[in-house]
C-alpha cells in the first residue's frame, strides 16, 4: 500500500521529529509485501499481529531485538502477484480502509513505545502532512507512468487519497481511545511456556495427518 505507508512514514517524520525507527522503516522499497526469511530461533521470539499491521509489527520487532546490521533487504522476484482488495470510498472500515487503518494504529504504537506522545491536535495535523505527501506522490507516479507509456487516472488516486487521509485521522481517534490495545499473538516463546510440550503434541497431528492422508 504505497499509497498510505510511505507518505505516512514520511509525514510522521516531519510531525513528530526524525528517528532511526522511522528512517528505518523509510529505508524499505516495499516495506508491506508480506515475505520475508529468518532463522528459526528469530521466530521463536517473534510475536505477530494479528491484523493488517502484520509487516509493520514484524519490521519493528526485527528492529527492537537486532542489529541493524543482521537486517537485510533482497529482491526475491520481479513481480509480486498480490490479492488486492476493493477499495470503496464509502466504507472505510473494510476492505483496503481496514488495512490503512491497521497499518497506521500499529505505527502510531511503536511510536508510543519509543516514547512519543499523541493527542488529537498531533493527528489533525498529521491529516495535513500525509494528504500534501501522499499527492506529492501521486506526481511522480505520474511521470513514472508517462515515461513507461501507462495510464493513470489522477482523479482516481486523488478521491483515494482523500480517504485514506480521513482513515488516518480516524486510526489516530482509534489509537487515543484504545492506546492499550495490543492485537498480536503470543510468541512460540510464550507458547512453549506455557504447553512445554506444545511441539511434541504439533508433530504428533503432523504425523497423524500424513498416515490419514495415506489411507485416503
Amino acid at each position: 500500500m504505497p499509497s498510505v505507508f510511505t507518505p505516512l512514514v514520511r509525514a510522521l517524520k516531519l510531525v513528530v521529529g526524525q528517528s532511526e525507527y522511522l528512517d528505518y522503516m523509510d529505508s524499505f522499497r516495499y516495506a508491506l509485501s508480506g515475505e520475508v526469511a529468518l532463522r528459526s530461533d528469530a521466530a521463536m521470539g517473534l510475536r505477530v499481529a494479528s491484523d493488517w499491521g502484520l509487516e509493520v509489527g514484524m519490521l519493528s520487532e526485527f528492529f527492537r531485538n537486532y542489529a541493524l546490521s543482521r537486517i537485510a533487504q533482497v529482491d526475491i522476484a520481479r513481480v509480486y502477484d498480490h490479492k488486492h482488495r476493493d477499495f470503496d470510498p464509502a466504507i472505510k472500515d473494510e476492505g483496503l480502509g481496514r488495512m490503512a487503518s491497521d497499518i497506521a494504529k500499529s505505527l502510531f504504537r511503536k511510536l508510543a513505545t519509543r516514547g512519543v506522545v499523541f493527542t488529537h491536535e498531533t493527528f489533525r495535523t498529521l491529516k495535513a502532512t500525509y494528504y500534501r505527501i501522499a499527492l506529492d506522490h501521486i506526481e511522480q507516479y505520474r511521470a513514472d507512468a508517462l515515461f513507461n507509456g501507462l495510464d493513470i487516472n489522477r482523479d482516481e488516486e486523488e478521491k483515494t487519497v482523500e480517504t485514506l487521509a480521513d482513515v488516518v485521522i480516524s486510526a489516530g481517534a482509534h489509537y487515543l481511545e484504545k492506546p492499550q490495545e495490543s492485537p498480536f499473538i503470543p510468541s512460540w516463546q510464550r507458547v512453549k511456556s506455557a504447553i512445554p510440550d506444545v511441539f511434541e503434541h504439533l508433530l504428533d497431528a503432523v504425523e497423524q495427518d500424513l498416515a490419514e492422508g495415506k489411507d485416503g
